[in-house]
């Protein structure tokens, strides 16, 4: 089913862009949402890149956490920037002047969040990360052939938050700005419990999900109640990738990054399980990303208005395209 789609989560260099929107047209993704924007001097080039071409691609910008200001929000805006993005380092690696991890919701950031809903800048937020992040690294952890390869990215023995704290954070924020529109990157950053996310968006009405990266973790959940779950949130969902690409054609990372560059067969093969995923009813298929896990999934058969919505609809709305 070849439906037009915007793709709200990619990481994109500024000189990848040539090469990587014919391949993401190809696969109906007229529009993406650059997550790579940053700050200063990266997001003026970022965000020149992108005026190159007009109506594909949203950038959206990195404030800084550690020396919060508002006003610095006001400057990207008039710049360019569509949105916000905050990387899992808050609750996870930024810190306060003594030292102290810098939480997620610390009442610190209050006035950086209410502006971006001031200013109608959607916020995407990754908070934390799968579950057995936090376990020993060995074969028995579903995770080891990611996290033998980021090494960096375990935080089993690391004096950080557990998982539920950082949830906890994570919507302790979002409850806390009303008049602001997250994003909670990662299917709200709680792929693993579908249900979990169901409930935070019932309580949260402004809150949406991208699905970046974590058709692995979906597709594993038993496909009517995964499938209930999305019609239900048809208006609250939003297709996303993880796709990042660098300056050279072929330098992709399908979701997470592996110890080599995808050929192209992972690349048909990542494309193909993602419609797969959210078109077919069919079992027990590889997902999209094989570095995530050793397991197969099943497909969830959307309806195609559910599709629609959640392919371009939403993100439309959202991103004011």
């Amino acid at each position: 089913m070849k439906l037009e789609k915007v793709d709200v989560h990619t990481h994109l260099s500024p000189a990848s862009l040539g090469h990587v929107l014919p391949l993401l047209e190809a696969q109906g993704i007229r529009t993406v949402v650059n997550l790579s924007g940053g700050s200063g001097e990266q997001l003026d080039v970022q965000l020149e890149a992108a005026r190159r071409y007009p109506g594909r691609v949203v950038v959206f910008c990195t404030p800084d956490f550690e020396s919060p200001d508002p006003a610095e929000l006001e400057l990207m805006q008039l710049r360019g920037c569509r949105g916000i993005k905050i990387y899992k380092s808050l609750g996870l690696g930024i810190t306060r002047a003594d030292g102290t991890l810098l939480p997620a919701d610390d009442p610190s950031l209050d006035a950086l969040f209410e502006k971006a809903g001031a200013l109608k800048l959607p916020v995407a937020i990754h908070t934390g990360d799968p579950k057995a992040f936090w376990l020993p690294v060995t074969p028995q952890n579903e995770r080891y052939d990611e996290l033998t390869v980021h090494p960096d990215w375990a935080l089993a023995g690391k004096k950080v938050p557990s998982f539920d704290e950082l949830l906890a954070q994570f919507e302790r924020r979002v409850a806390r700005h009303k008049n602001t529109t997250f994003i909670g990157l990662h299917f709200g950053n709680d792929a693993e419990d579908p249900a979990a996310v169901d409930a935070m968006l019932e309580r949260n009405p402004n809150l949406f999900v991208d699905t970046a990266a974590r058709i692995p973790e979906l597709g594993r959940a038993p496909s009517a109640k995964l499938r209930e779950i999305f019609v239900r949130r048809q208006d609250r969902i939003l297709f996303g990738t993880d796709l990042a690409a660098g300056d050279l054609p072929g330098q992709l990372v399908l979701g997470s990054p592996d110890r080599r560059l995808p050929s192209q067969a992972d690349v048909a093969r990542f494309w193909s399980a993602t419609w797969r995923f959210f078109e077919t009813n069919d079992e027990s298929f590889p997902h999209p990303t094989p570095i995530q896990g050793r397991w197969t999934i099943d497909g969830i058969g959307l309806p195609e208005g559910v599709l629609k919505k959640i392919y371009r609809d939403n993100a439309v709305r959202v991103l004011g395209l």
